[in-house]
C-alpha cells in the first residue's frame, strides 16, 4: 500500500528538521510519501520515504512569479505530487482545466499525479466523484494517476464515513477506472483504521495524522493487523 503523508501549511523550518529526525527510524513495508511545505523540498533527506508535493504549477518554466514548475520539482527529487485537492479547489478556485495541465506536466517529467476528489456532501457521492473524474478521460497515461478518494465532510471533521460508504464511492471508481490506485483520506487515524480497512483500497492520505510520528506509528502497526 501507499501511505501519503500532507504536511499542509505547517512546521517552521526548525520543527520540519526536528520532524524529519522522528521519521529516520520507521520501517514499514508501505510505500510511504512525505509531502511537506515546499519551501522544505531542499530540506529533506529522509532514505525511508519518497518524495512529493502539495501542488505543482499548470505552467512550464518561465514568467510565472511564484510558481513552481514540474521540471523544478523533478530537479529536487520529487516523485509524488498532490493535485486538486479540495483546499486549493475551495479556496483557490482551481478548476478543472488547471488540474489537466498540473497532471500533464506532471506525467511528462515521471512525477505520479495524486488526484484528489469527493463531494462536499455526503448525499452527492456519486455524482460529485464522477464529474470530478471526468478529467482523466483527457489525459494520456491516466492509468499512472492515483486517485484519492476525501470526502470534504470528512476532512478534519472527525466525521468517518462506514467501510461500506467508502467502498460503494471506491467500486464506482475502480469500475470507471481498473487501472488506476485508489487511496482514501478523511478523518482516517490510528483508532479508526479498523473500520477502514478494504482489499479495494491501495492505500490512505493522511493529514493531521502526518504531523504525528508517534500516532503515525501506530497507523501502520495497525494497517499490518
Amino acid at each position: 500500500m501507499i501511505v501519503v503523508l500532507n504536511n499542509k501549511s505547517n512546521l517552521n523550518q526548525e520543527q520540519f528538521l526536528g520532524y524529519q529526525k522522528q521519521l529516520e527510524d520507521i520501517i514499514s513495508d508501505h510505500k510511504l510519501v512525505l509531502c511537506p511545505s515546499n519551501i522544505y523540498l531542499a530540506d529533506f533527506y529522509l532514505e525511508n520515504l519518497s518524495l512529493g508535493v502539495q501542488n505543482v504549477s499548470p505552467y512550464e518554466e518561465g514568467a510565472y512569479t511564484g510558481e513552481i514548475a514540474s521540471s523544478q520539482l523533478k530537479s529536487l527529487g520529487v516523485s509524488y505530487a498532490i493535485v486538486g485537492h479540495s483546499e486549493r479547489r475551495l479556496y483557490f478556485h482551481e478548476n478543472e482545466m488547471d488540474l489537466k495541465k498540473k497532471i500533464e506536466s506532471l506525467l511528462k517529467y515521471e512525477i505520479i499525479p495524486i488526484l484528489c476528489i469527493g463531494e462536499m456532501e455526503k448525499q452527492d457521492g456519486l455524482r460529485v466523484v464522477e464529474s470530478q473524474l471526468e478529467i482523466l478521460k483527457a489525459i494520456d497515461k491516466n492509468e499512472q494517476v492515483i486517485i484519492a478518494y476525501e470526502p470534504v465532510w470528512a476532512i478534519g471533521t472527525g466525521q468517518v464515513p462506514t467501510i461500506e460508504e467508502v467502498e460503494k464511492v471506491i467500486s464506482f471508481i475502480k469500475g470507471k477506472f481498473p487501472q488506476n490506485s485508489v487511496i482514501y483520506g478523511g478523518s482516517v487515524n490510528e483508532e479508526n483504521i479498523y473500520n477502514l480497512k478494504s482489499s479495494l483500497l491501495n492505500g490512505y492520505l493522511l493529514g493531521g495524522l502526518s504531523l504525528k510520528p508517534d500516532r503515525l506509528r501506530q497507523f501502520l502497526n495497525q494497517l499490518d493487523r
